[in-house]
């Protein structure tokens, strides 16, 4: 095999497109092969080779026919020789070479199995060249952009004149006389180019940056890799440098306006919570829409947070069935494969990452203050004929009162601390990192912890076997606030919102204040600064993943991949509030301790071989097994005496609770197969399947098979595009069918399950067992999601710009549900598959290189989708509904044949009547208002989403940015129903109240508000559903990256300061926070805003070194 290169345009030798070297896989090989010393193998290597006026070419070729040695050379070099005739027999290969490049002018050196073929000077040459032009030594070492780490092999010549040159070594570090006026031309396989005055500098650090616009560079496809021009599928790649530079403590946020086709929607923007991500829209209504997340090879079911975001090398998103069918029965929802970063051969090189920032609350609500909020509760008594609750006196002295929101809120710190060794030998590499993160939340009380060590090791057992260990560990402690979902003051920032500003925080002797002093105060209201602070929900996680893994070549052109990996959790939530509640005036304690196992076992076997001269082909097969194990067990108890012990001593309440625990146990046992045939690298044809054999379906259904077949047409490669090459020199076309299942849902819903029943019988406690509620099917079977994709991707100007279009339609069959069953038949509900949707809509992503120069790069990006969901058929065709929010408003999220699922489905709204009270809509006609004149009010689906990404290199400056939107979805914003409510449950108001509610002295029909009274009544209608679509700011960061020596030594290879920004801007209409929290998570319940934990606006300041 033998790898070469040129000066750009890259031409082609014998049909094979150069732009292969281009590829991760190439880089990645030369820095495994980096630092390793020439050895006895290399004596014991022999040739025997016979030919007369033989080409260069035609002897290197033979070289790595016989040594597997494979040969690196510029053709533009080796073209310049001359015609060479040999006779060896047995010949030793170091002694081959000395013959072969004898009378040449070229040399050779030999690093691990590559030889390297350089351009030989002559000293005597070498001291003509410096008289005449009064040369001068210099020294410089060139390392990697993004990661700071050195390059090995990168050619180094001086402009004008290609006789003078050289390589870097294994230290990335390189020598070279040249003139004082001289320019350096570098360039690396699977690097941008770059040209370097020299100046008066005698030693110069030059950074080089990955070339990954271009087709012609590898993805990670399920269980292997593949070069991207073979791809058949829809997959979006992510880079190391594009997750770097955002600054994140979750690998979720990169997917953020970067992937197409992708949507994460966060619950909460509490330290430590979680996103929820959708590719290509819902599939599911019972069994989850999460996509399938794999870490190193392993399906990781545990928080994505505890990988560190520093530690990942890619990611890849597979989005069509083609790509996900490998995965089966959890493929229909995409998957997300995560590789992270492994050691390299060389020099022991150490990593520091860390910033420090604030964090401030994005929004205030602009809310009545004390004075308006007393006139506003006169009002109200005045409406309902009773006498004012505020004397005028009373009135005149409250002033601005109390804020509670800067009560709770607060400038908070975040800090995060990554370190990371990593290097290696000729037989091991290995890469150790730790991370520290300290969060606080903008709300006081809440506060995110992370410790994370991470290891990564390689052994080369043999030439052909290798054996490697990932180990990721993480210790997690999240003090989280009692916020998300709580209506009218039982949280900490409905508390704030809802609580009179006419009470203090404290009183004088320093004790909360009582926060309902008045009668017409909600009887639930507690002080939310006491809340914030005295309630302790304390979740602690320590997660553990090990995956090892053997493969090595048993035969020629076959592989064995062997694999055993564990992911274990261990989980203790302590819970206490104080006796100070007016809902725990007792105290009440509760503790949790659960634990999650989950093995998994892959034999992978794969062959691939080059057929003939035009045909590659490459065939996998394996089995797979997997079994996840969930217990848990909860104790309460409520009476103590005092708040000192909390949760340190159950037994110290009068009354314990009932212990509870639980136990999942389910298991995947998988057969897989795939096949991939390229021929004349521009036609390539693959098909795959998976059985899979899932413990939590009936008896009869455990069993489901997932086919797929895809292709593609590299048209640029054909005869007839040559007149076009030169403008569009890549033009692919791809289409794909394929089927993949969903398991999300929790076992055993296809038994009889027992409920444990507490009962009192003759003053004594028993305990007897009934049917559960949920009625056994043992019918249940797989959610299958079939679809098709046809997708082109293109590169013009030389790869500066690059286009992939596709477009998509899926079908879910046999949805998952719980339906309600007859009561007559002793149970609530079932588990069942109750209807079919529909997913369909296409994507389109752009990538540009604007300015390419020296001293300035600009790269420009954009991703824009469009989904549309539709419910094609339900059991019955009866709606499903999602969870009721509480006490103000019921379930308004819906299923619906003909609609996306989750539309919001109440009332509308028809202005006010005379006596200011809302009016609604009688749709049906019957003259009577109930739920029977709902209908479909709004849809959380958002018509289409785009990103904008950009990175600008400037000198030794540089500027990133993300952008991303929403457009198009409706929130349902049911903080409304409180603070907007005409007073009915006398808690504060919005400041927009006042002046724009309805009076008997201005009857206005139309008024924004009804009248202020206690016997105002609101519904579930379209007055809360709100446009929620925006425009962001998420990410934008400003780096000084300085080069040459650094504070005045060789030992630091890389430095960079930045400033970053997160969520600094964000353009929507929405009337709250943030349209972007999903409080109720995603699926049939999306799309509602809750008291959501408000997102912040960070700014961090940060540097990143590499030394030796």
């Amino acid at each position: 095999m033998k790898f070469y290169f040129n000066h750009l345009p890259f031409t082609s030798l014998k049909g094979l497109p150069l732009k292969l070297i281009l590829t991760m896989k190439l880089t990645i090989l030369l820095l495994l092969v980096a630092g390793l010393q020439v050895n006895a193998k290399v004596v014991a290597q022999t040739i025997t080779y016979t030919n007369k006026n033989a080409s260069l070419e035609n002897v290197f070729n033979e070289i790595t026919k016989q040594t597997g040695y494979q040969v690196l050379y510029n053709s533009y070099l080796v073209r310049n020789t001359g015609k060479i005739s040999l006779h060896l027999s047995q010949t030793p290969l170091k002694q081959a070479l000395d013959i072969i490049v004898k009378n040449q002018p070229i040399s050779y050196s030999i690093v691990g199995n590559i030889i390297v073929i350089k351009n030989k000077v002559e000293e005597d040459q070498r001291a003509v060249i410096a008289a005449l032009q009064d040369s001068r030594e210099i020294h410089g070492t060139i390392i990697d952009s993004t990661t700071g780490n050195p390059l090995i092999g990168v050619t180094i010549r001086l402009k004008g004149d290609n006789t003078i040159g050289t390589t870097t070594d294994a230290h990335g570090e390189f020598s070279l006389n040249v003139p004082d006026n001289a320019v350096l031309q570098v360039s690396f396989l699977g690097y941008n180019n770059k040209e370097i005055s020299v100046g008066g500098r005698n030693n110069i650090k030059i950074t080089l940056s990955s070339a990954t616009t271009g087709l012609a560079q590898l993805v990670v496809i399920g269980y292997g890799t593949q070069k991207k021009e073979d791809v058949t599928g829809a997959i979006s790649s992510i880079s190391a440098s594009q997750v770097n530079n955002q600054a994140i403590i979750n690998p979720v946020q990169a997917l953020t306006g970067l992937a197409a086709g992708v949507q994460t929607l966060q619950n909460s923007g509490q330290p430590g919570s979680t996103f929820n991500v959708l590719v290509r829209g819902d599939n599911s209504i019972l069994g989850g829409n999460s996509p399938l997340f794999v870490v190193d090879g392993f399906p990781y079911d545990s928080a994505l947070s505890n990988i560190n975001p520093n530690n990942i090398k890619s990611i890849e998103v597979l989005k069509d069935a083609s790509a996900t069918a490998i995965y089966g029965s959890r493929g229909s929802n995409g998957v997300v494969i995560i590789q992270t970063k492994s050691g390299v051969q060389g020099k022991t090189t150490i990593e520091y990452d860390a910033y420090y920032g604030f964090q401030q609350v994005n929004k205030r609500l602009h809310m009545l203050d004390a004075k308006q909020f007393a006139t506003l509760a006169n009002v109200r008594a005045s409406n309902d004929g009773i006498t004012p609750y505020f004397t005028q006196a009373q009135i005149d002295s409250f002033g601005v009162g109390t804020n509670w929101q800067d009560a709770i809120f607060r400038t908070a710190p975040i800090q995060n601390h990554s370190l990371t060794v990593s290097g290696g030998g000729e037989k091991t590499t290995f890469s150790l990192s730790g991370n520290y993160i300290n969060q606080q939340g903008i709300i006081i009380g809440s506060h995110y912890g992370q410790a994370q060590l991470m290891a990564n090791l390689t052994n080369n057992i043999s030439k052909n076997w290798k054996i490697s260990f990932h180990g990721n560990f993480s210790n997690t402690q999240n003090d989280m606030l009692n916020s998300d979902n709580k209506e009218r003051g039982l949280g900490v920032l409905s508390g704030a919102l809802v609580a009179p500003p006419t009470v203090p925080v404290r009183n004088k002797d320093g004790s909360y204040s009582m926060v309902r002093p008045y009668p017409f105060s909600p009887d639930i209201l507690e002080n939310p600064v006491a809340m914030a602070l005295e309630t302790k929900n304390q979740n602690i996680d320590n997660s553990f993943l090990s995956n090892i893994v053997v493969e090595g070549t048993i035969v020629p052109h076959l592989t064995l991949h062997e694999s055993v990996g564990l992911q274990y959790d261990l989980t203790r939530i302590d819970y206490y509030s104080p006796t100070l509640f007016q809902q725990s005036a007792s105290g009440t304690a509760s503790t949790f301790y659960g634990e999650n196992a989950h093995w998994v076992n892959e034999n992978l076997l794969t062959y691939a071989n080059q057929i003939g001269q035009n045909s590659n082909i490459t065939v996998l097969g394996g089995l797979t097994a997997e079994q996840t194990i969930q217990q848990g067990v909860v104790t309460s108890a409520t009476g103590f005496a005092n708040n000192i012990l909390q949760n340190n001593s159950l037994q110290s309440g009068t009354t314990a609770g009932i212990p509870k625990s639980t136990y999942n146990k389910y298991t995947l046992l998988s057969w897989l197969g795939r096949a991939t045939y390229t021929y004349k690298d521009k036609y390539v044809l693959s098909a795959s399947i998976r059985g899979d054999g899932s413990s939590v379906f009936g008896a009869s259904n455990k069993e489901g098979i997932f086919p797929s077949v895809s292709g593609a047409w590299r048209i640029n490669e054909e005869s007839f595009w040559e007149s076009l090459r030169s403008t569009i020199d890549n033009f692919k076309l791809r289409a794909s069918w394929g089927e993949s299942g969903n398991t999300a849902i929790s076992p055993y819903q296809s038994l009889s399950l027992l409920s444990s029943i507490p009962t009192v019988f003759d003053k004594n406690l028993f305990i007897g067992f009934a049917p559960g509620s949920n009625e056994p099917n043992p019918k249940l079977k797989w959610e299958t999601t079939a679809g098709i994709n046809i997708g082109a991707d293109m590169g013009l100007f030389n790869d500066r710009l690059s286009v992939t279009f596709d477009y998509y339609y899926k079908k879910t069959r046999d949805l998952l549900a719980s339906i309600p069953v007859p009561p007559s038949s002793g149970y609530t509900s079932q588990s069942a598959n109750i209807g079919d949707l529909q997913n369909q809509g296409f994507e389109l992503s752009i990538n540009a290189r604007v300015i390419n120069t020296n001293n300035f790069t600009w790269d420009i990006g954009g991703t824009f989708t469009s989904n549309r969901n539709k419910v094609l058929s339900l059991y019955a065709g009866a709606p499903l509904f999602g969870t009721s929010m509480a006490s103000a408003l019921p379930a308004m999220n819906m299923v619906a044949v003909g609609q996306p699922i989750g539309v919001f489905y109440g009332l509308v709204e028809d202005g006010l009547d005379a006596n200011g009270k809302i009016k609604y809509k009688d749709l049906n006609g019957d003259g009577v208002i109930n739920s029977n004149d709902r209908t479909v009010i709004g849809n959380p689906n958002p018509k289409y989403l785009f990103g904008i990404n950009s990175s600008l290199s400037m000198g030794e400056f540089g500027l990133s940015f993300i952008i991303n939107s929403s457009q198009g979805n409706n929130v349902l914003a049911y903080d409304l129903s409180s603070i907007a409510n005409g007073f009915y449950f006398g808690e504060n108001q919005l400041a927009d109240v006042l002046g724009n509610y309805w009076t008997a002295k201005d009857p206005n029909p139309h008024a924004q508000y009804p009248v202020v009274s206690s016997s105002t009544r609101y519904q579930g209608s379209d007055r809360y559903i709100k446009n929620g679509s925006y425009v962001r700011l998420q990410n934008i960061q400003i780096s000084y990256t300085p080069k040459g020596k650094i504070f005045g030594g060789n030992a630091i290879n890389y430095l960079q300061i930045y400033l970053a920004g997160q969520n600094l801007v964000t353009l929507t209409n929405y009337p709250l926070f943030t349209p972007l929290n999903n409080t109720f998570g995603a699926g049939i319940n999306k799309g509602i805003d809750m008291m959501g934990y408000p997102d912040a606006r960070t700014i961090l300041l940060g540097i990143r070194l590499n030394f030796e």
